[in-house]
């Protein structure tokens, strides 16, 4: 699974898809941010449609950091996404 990393803030970022598949298959796809290890690691989750091509890793890809920093700012904590464990 193909990772970026992006400084956001003065905070190194690691980004990747989530590997889950929602209902919507190939038109939204959730991306991990992750910062950190340990007791101060931080994952956010985000979703996205792609513009580009229809597959998860390629259009990670295909994104600039202006893209990659636009969806950081829509994120939210993994506490409250099920791409990150979460279960209601």
């Amino acid at each position: 699974m193909p990772t970026r990393s992006i400084t956001l803030a003065g905070r190194r970022w690691q980004v990747m898809p989530s590997g889950r598949v929602t209902q919507y298959d190939r038109d939204e796809f959730a991306l991990l941010f992750i910062s950190g290890s340990g007791v101060d690691r931080e994952v956010r989750v985000t979703r996205y449609s792609p513009h580009g091509t229809r597959s998860r890793e390629e259009s990670l890809l295909e994104m600039n950091d202006a893209d990659l920093a636009r969806l950081f700012e829509q994120s939210q904590p993994s506490d409250t996404s099920p791409e990150a464990g979460y279960i209601s």
